[in-house]
């Protein structure tokens, strides 16, 4: 129990000093004791929202990670292997190619659209694995195969239907889609909603944390055991996508925040969900934000896609897990 606080607590001041920095430096620098109240005012009411929205997306994004690995018993799985996030920016390239031709915001269309789109695609898998979810399979391995494959071709039909949104949206729109599917965190409308869900998926996790302590161990294990198998694993599958959904909705598809966050912890920590979970929220959420503050001040004064820097730095830390790891 002891561990569990020291590590948790030294996350949470982690998280703390990410979202500090975060509100305040940026693109234009640091705040300054010698500004004028109105200018501090100014970048705070920009910077805050921001850093607030890169933590919850990052949360959302870790979070869904170490439940994807629990529920496909692989440790290489991301929020984005069942073809959600997909989806969700097949969804928002839609919208916002529909809203160029009726008038209005594409950047406000994007969020409804990503959700909607991710509502679909939840929709579709469910209904192509539903089998699979209701019945224990003869092999363990045999129904998350059949669940992975299915998401790898959702992901791919969705890739094309973004591939010909960008191929016919007007050249004076296509940078600012490309920007926003490869990772945008300008928009904190969402921030609510986001926060909401995370709580409500993590409340959820660590309510059931024991149990997903041994469906990590094995279908047939955790039934023997007395474990519900299949009510939790749709249950999981429902909260990993309500976070990947949110997330994507909220800033475009992130990479590897979902999938090197949880499996690196889960090489310094351990398996156990009861430590794990949390943790990923606040790991998670201080890893964007910190790579967002980044992205904003690399370059300044221009700002690059929080999804360049996640991808350039996730590589080399990943591959650098693996050397070190039997995966």
């Amino acid at each position: 129990m002891r561990r569990f606080f020291w590590l948790l607590s030294v996350l949470l001041l982690l998280s703390v000093c990410a979202l500090t920095a975060a509100a305040l430096c940026g693109s234009t620098g640091c705040l300054r004791p010698s500004a004028s109240a109105d200018t501090v005012s100014l970048m705070l009411s920009l910077r805050v929202p921001r850093a607030l929205t890169a933590f919850a997306v990052g949360a959302l994004l870790a979070l869904a990670g170490a439940l994807m690995q629990v529920l496909l018993r692989n440790p290489l799985a991301d929020p984005y292997v069942l073809g959600l996030s997909g989806g969700s920016a097949a969804g928002a390239l839609l919208a916002m190619l529909a809203a160029l031709h009726v008038g209005f915001s594409t950047r406000a269309a994007a969020a409804p659209g990503a959700l909607l789109g991710a509502g679909l695609a939840v929709l579709l898998l469910f209904g192509l694995v539903r089998q699979s979810l209701r019945h224990l399979a003869i092999s363990p391995l045999l129904s998350s195969q059949r669940l992975l494959l299915t998401g790898v071709m959702l992901a791919a039909g969705f890739g094309a239907v973004i591939s010909l949104v960008l191929s016919v949206a007007p050249d004076s729109q296509l940078r600012g889609m490309v920007f926003w599917l490869i990772g945008d965190l300008d928009d904190a409308r969402l921030l609510p909603l986001a926060g909401t869900v995370l709580l409500l998926a993590l409340l959820w996790a660590l309510r059931h944390a024991p149990s997903l302590n041994l469906l990590a161990r094995g279908e047939s294990f955790a039934q023997l055991l007395g474990v519900p198998v299949l009510p939790l694993r749709v249950m999981t599958l429902c909260a990993a996508s309500a976070c990947t959904a949110a997330a994507v909705a909220m800033a475009g598809t992130v990479g590897f925040v979902g999938l090197v966050v949880p499996h690196t912890l889960r090489l310094l920590i351990g398996n156990d969900q009861r430590l794990l979970l949390p943790a990923c929220v606040f790991a998670g959420g201080a890893a964007l934000t910190l790579a967002d503050l980044l992205a904003r001040t690399v370059a300044a004064p221009t700002q690059l896609p929080v999804g360049v820097i996640t991808s350039l730095i996730g590589v080399p830390v990943f591959l650098w897990l693996l050397t070190r790891s039997r995966v």
